[in-house]
């Protein structure tokens, strides 16, 4: 009966053009990861997404190849026209990808750029056999444990989620709700992007965006915590990363970004700023 029940599972998603996408192990590999120029990224789907919707790319938006956003700055829909590896599991490139639009790209509240190609993920698990790695639309909780994918440096990370820090500041930039690793996760150079993956649903819960390499207060390579009180404070090898469930709450049918959507967490453009 077990049998069955899989094979009819197996034709229900192929009916509903859906990739079935089962949780990864433990002890997970590169697969869906990518190079972005020495950064790290990673091939995603939402949630709902089917298999015949144009494929998201995701990294940290201090990745973006164009003028970085300044605080409170927001890029929607922007012309791109930068390429990307696609790993396999070992991290070794299966494919150059072209980018089509950068999406969604912003250092206010987060630290994302979502890139979208004009490939569907269909297209791409069939030429690569590589499949994306499923936003969870779930906010993590501390000591969850997680693996760091980083396909630049070819690396996997593996550690739990420590806490969760009201607010990071590294120079101008704040980001919300940050997730800090335990030391384990000691993550460096090259690894901005990564996708930080929930070791029991396989699913991305955040990208590593930042550590404190020398114990400096605040500053570039130096984030500080602030808590609830406004009180700050420094911890010399702390590496974090953006939450992700917030673009889980913004992309609707057909991997179209809807900030105005009911529930919407992330940021959207000031017009005041665009107006400048």
């Amino acid at each position: 009966m077990r049998v069955f029940r899989r094979i009819g599972a197996a034709l229900a998603a192929a009916v509903l053009g859906l990739t079935a996408l089962p949780a990864r192990a433990a002890t997970m590999d590169l697969a869906g990861t990518v190079n972005v120029d020495g950064c790290s990224g990673s091939l995603v789907r939402m949630p709902a997404g089917t298999a015949d919707d144009r494929a998201f790319v995701l990294t940290n938006g201090h990745c973006y190849e164009g003028t970085w956003p300044v605080p409170d700055e927001v890029l929607v829909d922007q012309p791109s026209h930068r390429v990307v590896d696609l790993l396999d599991g070992a991290g070794e490139p299966v494919a150059t990808l072209h980018v089509a639009r950068a999406v969604y790209v912003t250092l206010t509240g987060t630290d994302l750029a979502l890139y979208q190609l004009d490939l569907t993920y269909r297209q791409l698990e069939r030429a690569y056999r590589v499949r994306p790695l499923t936003v969870s639309a779930e906010r993590p909780a501390p000591g969850t444990d997680i693996r760091v994918l980083s396909g630049s440096t070819k690396k996997v990370f593996s550690c739990e989620i420590d806490t969760l820090v009201h607010r990071v500041l590294e120079v101008g930039n704040v980001t919300k709700d940050v997730i800090r690793y335990t030391p384990r996760c000691d993550t460096g150079h090259g690894t901005s992007g990564s996708p930080v993956v929930d070791a029991r649903s396989g699913q991305v819960v955040g990208i590593n965006n930042t550590s404190n390499h020398d114990g400096g207060r605040c500053t570039l390579d130096n984030p500080c915590e602030m808590n609830r009180d406004g009180v700050i404070g420094v911890r010399k090898g702390a590496a974090y990363g953006t939450q992700t469930y917030w673009l889980a709450t913004c992309v609707g049918t057909g991997n179209k970004l809807d900030l105005e959507r009911p529930g919407c967490l992330l940021p959207r453009p000031d017009t005041r700023l665009s107006a400048r």
